[in-house]
This record gives C-alpha cells, structure tokens and sequence, in this order.
C-alpha cells in the first residue's frame, strides 16, 4: 500500500490505513523510537489484519520514515500528539493498541488519554519512562558533559551505522511524561511481550510496568532467548497470538 497523509497545521504524517470488519475493534500499531512504519512486525500485523478482516493503522511518527520534520526535534510529547491525532482523525471506533518498545510508552499515554477509545494494549518490549530510566540514568558523566554542552549525544554501545542522536531536549521533555514513579491507571486489559536477551529494554523494566499498573488485567509473557527486536518468525506468531486473544478472532 502507498501511503497516505494526514496533514495538520504544523506537520504531515504518512500512514497507512486498512480497513475492516465494522463490528470489530481495529489495531493501530505505535512503533519505536527512530522506527519507521515499514517494519517486520509492523508488516506482519498489516498482513494478518487483512486475512483476518480487521482494520489496520501504522504510522510515522514527526522525524521519523516518510513524515516531516528532523528526528532530533522529537520529544516524547510530540510523538505522543502524533499517534493522539491517527487515533482521532484515522482509526474508526475502539482499538488495540500495539506499541514497540518507546511505542509501548506511546500506547500507555494514549491509553490514559483517551480510555474509552482503546479496547486493549500490546507491548512488545515496551519502554515507558526510557529517556530517564535506560539513557540518562545510564549516561556516563562525559556523555551528560557532551549533552549538556552540544545539546546531543549517541549511545556509546551504537554501531556506527545505527548512531541514534539523544538530544537535550529530548531528555528533559521525557520528564513530563515518566509513568513508572506512580500507580499507572489504565483500564484496559494489557498484555506484555519480552524476550530475556533484550540488551536495551531489560526483562526487568516489564515487571516495573507490571507492578505499577492499577488493573487486574495484565499479563506478561517473557520469552528465553528473544531479543529487543522480537521479529523472529516464532515471535511474531507469539505477538499475534496475544493479538488475536484481545480481538476475540
């Protein structure tokens, strides 16, 4: 599919919408951070959504894939009021939402922004509260040195072929979204994916999200040898599976 745009006053986002079945809660898809729409799982959720007749929403975010705008502008609450207006302006009725690690962040502020449009929520090695957490708190004192007087740094374990810049801003505007200090009330049912070899989201983060959510309804699934990008065949059925239970297909 060619994608569409949804433009807005300040910016364009490309996404790509399938629809589905009307009785049927759709899927909207949030991925990571510096992802784009073309992903593995991205991909494969487009492709069971349309054997199965349910509707399908993927998107990038501002500085991200086919959108607008520079990458190192982006802040958590920019990303967030992008995935905000594909929920509003292109899903129809309630959805599951389904977040890759920083899009696990994304899919719980929408969760609270908007619960009664959000049926359930899927977190594929889900990263709320990374900038602090699992950057800054991790950051050697010459990379705050560096962030503080360049206003970017990259992550000191990056290939030079994946150089993400972490900006400044970046950082200090995550803290206006942090969950993980405080109960998270969320009502939706939420499902957790995690594999125990994730190198950048580790294994523990997801019971911090467990523990602090206020619903009943949560239940992680950790997988031995699954890595950050859970993208292997047999991860991506897994990811369905949790999928397909919360859509009752």
């Amino acid at each position: 599919m060619t994608p569409e745009t949804l433009i807005l006053p300040d910016r364009q986002l490309a996404y790509q919408y399938l629809p589905g079945h009307p009785d049927r809660p759709g899927v909207l898809f949030l991925g990571g951070f510096a992802s784009d729409m073309t992903g593995a799982k991205a991909s494969f959720l487009s492709e069971r959504c349309a054997t199965a007749g349910i509707s399908y929403t993927r998107f990038d975010y501002r500085g991200h894939g086919q959108s607008s705008d520079d990458f190192k502008t982006g802040t958590i609450g920019q990303w967030r009021d992008d995935a905000a207006a594909i929920l509003a302006q292109i899903c129809q009725g309630p959805q599951i939402l389904v977040g890759s690690s920083m899009g696990g962040w994304i899919a719980l502020l929408l969760a609270l922004a908007a619960p009664e449009r959000v049926k359930g929520l899927v977190g594929i090695a889900a990263a709320p509260d990374f900038t602090e957490d699992l950057m800054w708190l991790k950051f050697s004192p010459e990379q705050r040195q560096r962030l503080a007087e360049d206003g970017f740094v990259y992550e000191a374990d990056a290939s030079p072929d994946h150089r993400i810049p972490v900006t400044r801003q970046l950082i200090e505007e995550g803290r206006q979204h942090l969950l993980l200090r405080k109960i998270i009330p969320v009502t939706a049912p939420v499902r957790l994916l995690q594999g125990l070899d994730d190198r950048e989201v580790p294994w523990q983060h997801a019971l911090r999200i467990v523990e602090n959510l206020a619903n009943e309804d949560v239940r992680l699934t950790l997988i031995k040898n699954g890595d950050h990008r859970l993208n292997r065949p047999e991860d991506l059925e897994v990811m369905w599976g949790i999928v397909a239970d919360l859509l009752e297909v």
